[in-house]
């Protein structure tokens, strides 16, 4: 469901002739992380061996082959997946925040499909994930499971600890999400109130053989971060959990159950997370197929036949949104001064955080939007420059925007129109300010999730 350039075209982007240019830009880093194109490069088969990471698989030496797919790009991973060992395929489950479009009719009656919430866990999600779990509950060692995980796992794919409830664990992750915590911080605290997460899911598959298969939306690609790891060894701790929590002064404002639940983890009184050398990963393959550092070498390649001079960022993107907004558009308007007189283009990628502050109602908008936001008044007055933000899966936060495009003149046109982004800043309000420019890029849901994407463009 990877977007053909038109659909990222924005006020700005239509009326100025490099407008389509980078159009084609972001539709490139988009295409080189392509669920279905990735797992084509990353899983081979010939006759009856599947291979996978160096491994070979026979597949006539497993009674059942199962699919089960977790995360935004369940569909299309499980989809591609499904046609590699479609003649062997026994069932499967996929669980995304959207199932639309659907799957082929061919796997309508092999592969169930089931909703869940994100970012915020709702019911939805613990139902479909105790279905899940009541499917997969009697393997044996003659099945194989390939498990396909990608972004927003951790969310969707949800089942709390004995004694706490959906209720807490909802206060909890809108908790973390207004303080600003890193996904490695939420997903940490994450692996160690939950039954499945932090390599659990694998207890609860064994003994059947299992691939996972990881798209990845950590920096880094840490496969024990990505939708918080169910099918891998977990090196953090309840002590580690207990640490973030500290850090961010949460004790008194998390729910009782999950402090208790978390202070009996690191007393001995409640069993760790599985690490390295559990049985339940014995034989056990896993591997990431594409991850945010495809998105910018893909948007590289389209930048450098497009004529720019082009390179990615060696620093990835990080921090509070709006502070990395004002920092990037520093860097562009030193761009302006440089001596270099061809285009340039700076990419960088990775994932920012927004903290909810004040005592202002927060408006609608999502890290990506936030940090476009922090750059329009150090970009004002600049001429021939741009920055443009990309969610890869379509989705900002809880908006239908992907990201927005800044140049010199945005913080005049809004002036004329009566907005001040230092408001919308302070109410955290930068979908509002955008649409009202017109400059949101409204792709849709894309399919794929490695995170965000930030260019720096001088034309």
């Amino acid at each position: 469901m990877i977007k053909p350039a038109e659909s990222f075209l924005t006020r700005t982007l239509r009326e100025y002739p490099w407008g389509i240019k980078i159009t084609r830009i972001l539709a490139a880093s988009l295409a080189a992380v392509d669920p279905a194109a990735a797992i084509n490069r990353a899983l081979q088969r010939n006759g009856n061996i599947l291979s996978v990471a160096g491994q070979e698989i026979k597949l006539e030496d497993f009674k059942n082959v199962y699919l089960l797919a977790i995360g935004k790009a369940g569909i299309p991973m499980a989809v591609a997946a499904g046609d590699l060992v479609s003649d062997h395929l026994s069932g499967g489950a996929v669980l995304s925040k959207s199932l639309d479009p659907g799957i082929p009719d061919d796997y309508q009656e092999k592969i169930k499909l089931y909703q869940g919430g994100h970012p915020i866990p709702d019911q939805n999600s613990l139902n479909s994930t105790e279905e899940i779990l009541s499917l997969f509950s009697s393997q044996t060692s003659n099945d194989l499971i390939i498990v396909l995980i990608s972004g927003g796992g951790s969310a969707l794919f949800t089942s709390p600890q004995t004694g706490i409830s959906l209720k807490d664990l909802q206060q909890a992750n809108k908790i973390f999400l207004e303080r600003g915590l890193n996904i490695q911080e939420i997903n940490t605290i994450r692996k160690h109130i939950s039954q499945i997460k932090g390599g659990q899911l694998a207890g609860q598959l064994y003994p059947a053989r299992t691939i996972s298969v990881i798209l990845s939306d950590v920096i880094g690609d840490p496969i024990d971060m990505i939708a918080s790891g169910p099918t891998v060894p977990d090196p953090s701790t309840y002590d580690d959990a207990l640490a973030v929590i500290r850090k961010y002064q949460l004790e008194g404002r998390l729910p009782t159950s999950i402090n208790t639940h978390l202070k009996a983890g690191a007393e001995g009184k409640i069993p760790e997370t599985p690490k390295v050398g559990d049985p339940v990963f014995q034989g056990q393959t896993s591997l990431v197929i594409a991850g945010i550092q495809d998105a910018m070498n893909g948007a590289l390649g389209q930048a450098q036949k497009e004529g720019y001079l082009s390179q990615i960022s060696p620093d990835p993107l990080e921090g509070e949104a709006k502070m990395a907004g004002d920092r990037l558009a520093k860097i562009l308007c030193q761009l302006e001064t440089s001596e270099y007189q061809e285009g340039n283009c700076l990419i960088t990628g990775g994932e920012t955080t927004v903290s909810l502050t004040g005592s202002l109602k927060p408006g609608r908008g999502g890290r990506n939007l936030e940090l476009a936001l922090g750059a329009v008044r150090q970009m004002s007055g600049h001429k021939g420059l741009a920055l443009i933000t990309l969610a890869t899966d379509g989705e900002d936060g809880v908006t239908d925007s992907a990201g927005a495009v800044v140049t010199g003149e945005t913080l005049a046109r809004a002036e004329e129109l009566g907005l001040n982004p230092d408001d919308f800043l302070a109410r955290h309000d930068s979908y509002t300010f955008f649409k009202a420019l017109d400059d949101l890029l409204l792709p849709g849901a894309t399919g794929t999730n490695v995170n965000d994407l930030c260019f720096l463009f001088k034309f």
